[in-house]
Protein backbone atom coordinates (compact mmCIF):
# COMPACT_ATOMS: atom_id res chain seq x y z
CA UNK A 1 0.00 0.00 0.00
CA UNK A 2 1.13 3.50 -1.07
CA UNK A 3 1.12 6.38 1.47
CA UNK A 4 2.53 10.18 0.78
CA UNK A 5 3.49 12.36 3.29
CA UNK A 6 4.12 16.00 3.54
CA UNK A 7 6.05 17.37 6.02
CA UNK A 8 7.85 20.09 7.44
CA UNK A 9 11.38 18.76 8.49
CA UNK A 10 10.56 19.76 12.45
CA UNK A 11 7.86 16.76 11.64
CA UNK A 12 10.06 14.19 10.36
CA UNK A 13 10.82 11.04 12.08
CA UNK A 14 14.22 10.09 12.66
CA UNK A 15 13.93 6.90 10.56
CA UNK A 16 12.25 8.86 7.89
CA UNK A 17 14.79 11.60 8.06
CA UNK A 18 17.46 8.62 7.85
CA UNK A 19 16.01 6.78 4.91
CA UNK A 20 15.05 9.68 3.25
CA UNK A 21 18.99 10.65 3.23
CA UNK A 22 19.76 7.13 2.25
CA UNK A 23 17.71 7.21 -0.82
CA UNK A 24 19.13 10.67 -1.88
CA UNK A 25 22.85 9.34 -1.20
CA UNK A 26 22.29 6.24 -2.87
CA UNK A 27 20.48 7.39 -6.11
CA UNK A 28 22.78 11.04 -6.47
CA UNK A 29 25.93 9.71 -4.70
CA UNK A 30 26.37 5.99 -5.30
CA UNK A 31 23.69 5.28 -8.95
CA UNK A 32 24.83 8.22 -10.41
CA UNK A 33 28.86 8.38 -9.45
CA UNK A 34 29.14 11.62 -8.23
CA UNK A 35 30.59 12.30 -5.16
CA UNK A 36 29.52 15.78 -3.59
CA UNK A 37 27.82 17.56 -0.13
CA UNK A 38 24.64 16.14 -0.01
CA UNK A 39 23.86 17.86 3.28
CA UNK A 40 23.45 21.06 2.28
CA UNK A 41 21.38 23.43 5.04
CA UNK A 42 18.44 23.36 2.95
CA UNK A 43 16.60 20.56 4.44
CA UNK A 44 15.66 22.54 7.49
CA UNK A 45 13.65 25.12 5.47
CA UNK A 46 12.02 22.83 2.94
CA UNK A 47 9.04 20.96 2.78
CA UNK A 48 9.27 17.18 2.38
CA UNK A 49 6.94 15.13 0.18
CA UNK A 50 7.22 11.27 -0.06
CA UNK A 51 5.63 8.34 -0.80
CA UNK A 52 5.96 4.75 1.01
CA UNK A 53 5.26 1.47 -0.38
CA UNK A 54 4.65 -0.85 3.65
CA UNK A 55 6.70 1.87 5.42
CA UNK A 56 9.56 2.05 2.76
CA UNK A 57 10.22 5.45 1.01
CA UNK A 58 9.97 4.61 -2.79
CA UNK A 59 9.72 8.05 -4.23
CA UNK A 60 11.01 11.87 -2.71
CA UNK A 61 11.24 15.63 -3.50
CA UNK A 62 11.80 18.84 -1.39
CA UNK A 63 10.29 22.28 -1.76
CA UNK A 64 12.42 24.94 -1.28
CA UNK A 65 11.42 28.57 -0.05
CA UNK A 66 12.26 31.44 -2.13
CA UNK A 67 15.72 33.00 -1.82
CA UNK A 68 17.33 29.89 -0.78
CA UNK A 69 18.29 28.36 -4.38
CA UNK A 70 16.60 30.49 -6.51
CA UNK A 71 14.38 34.30 -6.22
CA UNK A 72 11.52 31.62 -6.67
CA UNK A 73 10.39 28.47 -4.90
CA UNK A 74 12.04 25.60 -5.98
CA UNK A 75 11.79 21.35 -6.34
CA UNK A 76 14.83 19.36 -5.72
CA UNK A 77 16.39 16.08 -5.25
CA UNK A 78 13.56 14.34 -6.82
CA UNK A 79 13.87 10.65 -6.64
CA UNK A 80 12.60 7.29 -7.08
CA UNK A 81 13.75 4.45 -5.61
CA UNK A 82 14.79 2.17 -8.78
CA UNK A 83 12.96 -0.90 -8.36
CA UNK A 84 9.74 1.48 -8.13
CA UNK A 85 10.57 3.76 -11.48
CA UNK A 86 8.02 1.76 -13.30
CA UNK A 87 5.23 2.96 -11.80
CA UNK A 88 5.48 6.79 -12.58
CA UNK A 89 6.22 7.98 -8.93
CA UNK A 90 8.21 10.05 -10.52
CA UNK A 91 5.03 12.06 -12.61
CA UNK A 92 2.93 11.51 -9.33
CA UNK A 93 5.21 13.49 -6.65
CA UNK A 94 5.71 16.47 -9.03
CA UNK A 95 2.60 16.96 -9.79
CA UNK A 96 1.73 16.59 -5.91
CA UNK A 97 4.23 19.55 -5.64
CA UNK A 98 3.39 21.53 -7.99
CA UNK A 99 -0.28 21.29 -6.72
CA UNK A 100 1.15 22.13 -3.00
CA UNK A 101 3.30 25.36 -4.25
CA UNK A 102 0.20 26.46 -5.54
CA UNK A 103 -2.81 25.49 -3.36
CA UNK A 104 -0.74 25.83 -0.34
CA UNK A 105 2.00 28.39 -0.67
CA UNK A 106 -0.39 30.25 -3.23
CA UNK A 107 3.32 31.34 -5.44
CA UNK A 108 3.25 30.68 -9.21
CA UNK A 109 6.71 30.49 -10.43
CA UNK A 110 8.56 27.03 -9.96
CA UNK A 111 12.98 27.21 -10.24
CA UNK A 112 14.40 24.45 -11.17
CA UNK A 113 18.06 23.12 -11.49
CA UNK A 114 17.25 19.89 -13.93
CA UNK A 115 19.70 17.34 -15.37
CA UNK A 116 19.85 17.86 -18.72
CA UNK A 117 18.71 14.34 -20.10
CA UNK A 118 15.46 15.39 -17.98
CA UNK A 119 14.44 18.36 -19.51
CA UNK A 120 11.46 16.63 -21.59
CA UNK A 121 10.47 15.44 -18.59
CA UNK A 122 9.86 18.72 -16.83
CA UNK A 123 8.76 19.94 -20.00
CA UNK A 124 5.76 18.20 -19.81
CA UNK A 125 4.96 19.96 -16.60
CA UNK A 126 5.08 23.16 -18.51
CA UNK A 127 9.15 23.83 -17.14
CA UNK A 128 10.44 25.82 -19.98
CA UNK A 129 14.93 26.28 -20.04
CA UNK A 130 15.97 29.27 -18.76
CA UNK A 131 19.93 28.49 -18.73
CA UNK A 132 21.98 27.41 -21.08
CA UNK A 133 23.08 23.56 -20.00
CA UNK A 134 25.93 23.57 -17.01
CA UNK A 135 28.29 21.48 -15.71
CA UNK A 136 27.06 20.73 -11.75
CA UNK A 137 29.20 17.71 -10.17
CA UNK A 138 30.00 16.17 -13.72
CA UNK A 139 26.67 15.89 -14.75
CA UNK A 140 25.01 18.32 -17.42
CA UNK A 141 22.24 20.46 -16.03
CA UNK A 142 19.87 23.31 -16.75
CA UNK A 143 17.83 26.04 -14.91
CA UNK A 144 14.17 25.29 -15.77
CA UNK A 145 11.18 27.72 -15.09
CA UNK A 146 7.26 27.16 -14.96
CA UNK A 147 5.26 29.85 -14.67
CA UNK A 148 1.98 28.65 -13.31
CA UNK A 149 -1.53 30.36 -13.85
CA UNK A 150 -2.66 32.78 -10.89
Amino acid sequence: MTEKSIKKFSELTLDELYDILKLRTDIFVVEQNCPYGELDNKDKESIHIFYKDNGEITAYLRIIPKFLSYDSVSMGRICVKKEFRSRKLGRVIVKDAIDYIEKEMNEYIITIGAQEYLKDFYASFDFKPISGVYDEDGIEHLDMQRKCPG
